[in-house]
């Protein structure tokens, strides 16, 4: 197991102290973790999942603009704070591991550290009431 950066440990921690869903990714966009509020909407513990690529995440994990049409990368928020150091927010349509679609809200935003080191991306989202 590689060493990871302090700032993604401690958001991790800080992650699996709060009660809104949370996704951390790293830099190249891999999967770190998911906490359980997270777990509820994605319909998988963390620990059965685990750390897995964004390519496989993807595959596993279906986002869907509000139309039903696909949604492409460079409109996903998580894909934004990666690659452009941004923030954003989007609705969307997901059909995580359970098979349920739900419509969902989520900011992501760039996690950056000491001397502008680029630590990755942090995902908040929650299940939007409204069909």
């Amino acid at each position: 197991m590689s060493q990871k950066a302090v700032e993604l440990i401690l958001m991790r921690q800080l992650a699996s102290y709060l009660a809104m869903p949370i996704l951390l990714f790293d830099p190249a966009g891999n999967l770190l973790y998911y906490n359980e509020p997270a777990e509820a909407i994605l319909g998988r513990r963390f620990d059965e999942t685990g750390q897995i690529p964004l390519e496989e995440f993807y595959s596993l994990v279906k986002l869907t603009a509000e139309d039903g049409s696909p949604l492409p990368l460079e409109g996903r928020p998580l894909v934004i704070a990666l690659q452009k150091h941004e923030a954003a927010h989007r609705t969307f349509r997901i059909q995580a591991f359970d098979g349920i679609v739900r419509r969902i809200a989520a900011t992501a935003f760039p996690l950056e550290g000491q001397g502008a080191r680029h630590l990755g991306a942090v995902v908040i989202f929650w299940e939007e009431s409204r069909p």
